[in-house]
């Protein structure tokens, strides 16, 4: 999927108020059979989303409106324990969620959702709970502002919330660069470590030749 610069984002949150919720939860494992990379979204909370019959499960809070519209996830702590499946992260997002808000989050989701440019946000419990309340008070007209350039949450009510970002993957979201491309932001950079290391260590290189920008390859990095 293409990444699009994530600056400030204004839109519909979803409060799921739920504890604990794990990977499986996300997307359970019977969807990642039938679904291909740009499609995980259909598998997002399969379990919860759906009847056994396959229809839609009137009371979760996604299968409401306006919610199902929503870009932005308010959830309880520990969101995306469990397993390390990075799809967790690929189902969010395709459904079209750029956004979790959350008191913690499993470590390997958190990393995940990073390298995706998916944004997760930590924030504190109460704090969580104060703007769930102010959406769903508004039934969900009160649109929640995630702010990255200012590392801001701002509720409906016009409360901020601050929280912090590695800035390397601050601003990678910001540029809407995958991990190579943030890399070879330093081209320059590892071309003449490359080139100093090989005069100092050329045992350890094949071949005398110095890395230029013809013949820079991330395979060497």
């Amino acid at each position: 999927m293409e990444r699009k610069p994530f600056r400030k984002l204004t839109e519909i949150a979803a409060p799921l108020r739920r504890l604990n919720v794990d990977t499986d939860a996300i997307i359970p494992g019977a969807q990642l059979l039938k679904v291909t990379k740009g499609g995980f979204g259909q598998g997002l909370f399969y379990n919860w989303r759906y009847k056994e019959n396959g229809e839609e499960e009137p009371d979760f809070i996604l299968n409401k409106a306006p919610y199902q519209h929503a870009k932005i996830l308010l959830a309880g702590h520990n969101f995306a324990c469990g397993s390390s499946r990075e799809v967790a992260v690929w189902a969010l997002r395709d459904y079209g969620f750029r956004c979790v808000i959350a008191p913690s989050f499993g470590n390997i989701f958190y990393s995940n959702a990073l390298k995706n440019g998916f944004l997760p946000v930590v924030i504190a419990e109460d704090d969580v709970e104060r703007i769930s309340d102010e959406v769903e008070a508004s039934q969900g007209a009160g649109k929640v502002t995630v702010d990255l350039e200012k590392c801001r949450v701002v509720s409906p009510g016009g409360c901020e919330y601050a929280f912090e970002v590695p800035e390397n993957y601050r601003q990678a979201m910001l540029d809407a660069l995958d991990p190579i491309a943030a890399t070879l932001r330093f081209k320059d950079d590892i071309i003449a470590f490359q080139n100093r290391d090989r005069d100092r260590r050329s045992w350890a290189y094949f071949g005398p030749r110095k890395i230029d920008d013809d013949s820079f390859n991330m395979g060497d990095v």
